[in-house]
């Protein structure tokens, strides 16, 4: 069995009731690093040296700004001896960026650190090693200065999550939909405008009639979370559609089955 726990929900603006957008799989592997990325850890009674693969989506501030703190916890707090690994999967020109985002963030003791002391791998796609999983990254329609890109997560039981990172409609999300059980989607906007880098209501509507047979994950919401009585309200969306609250996880078994649960 392999679970995805949800450590953080919210688009850029962290609406109440949820951190930056965020998900670790078997307590070893992370999708992007958040500012809050340590507290989102911590949540679930984990340090930064217990991951072992992290990959990144693109380069905007909710999604990496995390990298300095993640690195001096681990450098100074909980891998002082350099005894855990570490794998660092990303677009090419990925490295200097987040190198030079540890020397911003703390001049002078992180970035030889980062830029020795782990793996770096450009590779679009590979087996995360001593997991479960395996990945294969693709393009996706967002801030092109950004470099973004999504990943199909495959399990070895055969089962394919769709991590769309953060993305408007594109054909390259429609291509791979219809060969994915579950698909994460991120929902950035409101129904005020025309957004084509995010997902709004409207289209995650639109998209699940396309795929009424798929199960659609909404991450990255510009609503506020389970409970919270400011902010923007949560949308009304089509039954195959699960909003994600900060906590959820999803369970995978060994036949491929899946199921979410809340935290």
């Amino acid at each position: 069995m392999s679970r995805i726990d949800f450590i953080g929900t919210g688009n850029a603006f962290a609406p109440p009731g949820r951190l930056h957008a965020c998900l670790c799989i078997d307590r070893n592997i992370l999708v992007d690093l958040p500012p809050t990325v340590l507290p989102q850890l911590r949540s679930i009674g984990l340090d930064a040296s217990d991951i072992n693969h992290v990959l990144i989506t693109h380069w905007h501030g909710d999604h990496i700004f995390g990298i300095p703190f993640f690195m001096l916890d681990r450098r100074y707090i909980s891998d002082r001896l350099n005894e855990c690994n570490l794998t660092i999967y990303l677009r090419p020109g990925g490295q200097s960026i987040l190198v030079n985002l540890c020397e911003i963030g703390f001049p002078g003791d992180l970035s030889q650190y980062v830029k020795n002391q782990f793996e770096w791998e450009t590779s679009e796609s590979l087996s995360l090693g001593n997991s479960s999983w395996d990945f294969a990254r693709f393009p996706v329609h967002h801030t092109p200065e950004t470099d973004p890109h999504g990943y199909v997560l495959t399990h070895k039981s055969g089962f394919r999550l769709l991590h769309c990172g953060d993305s408007g409609p594109c054909d390259e999300i429609e291509s791979r939909a219809h060969s994915s059980d579950a698909i994460l989607l991120e929902m950035g906007m409101p129904d005020i405008g025309n957004f084509p880098y995010h997902h709004t209501p409207s289209d995650i509507a639109s998209f699940s009639k396309r795929h009424p047979e798929k199960k659609i994950l909404v991450t990255h919401n510009f609503a506020s979370g389970v409970g919270r009585d400011s902010g923007f309200l949560k949308p009304d969306l089509p039954t195959n559609v699960h909003q994600l609250e900060d906590g959820d996880y999803m369970v995978v078994n060994e036949d491929g089955s899946f199921e979410i649960r809340r935290g």
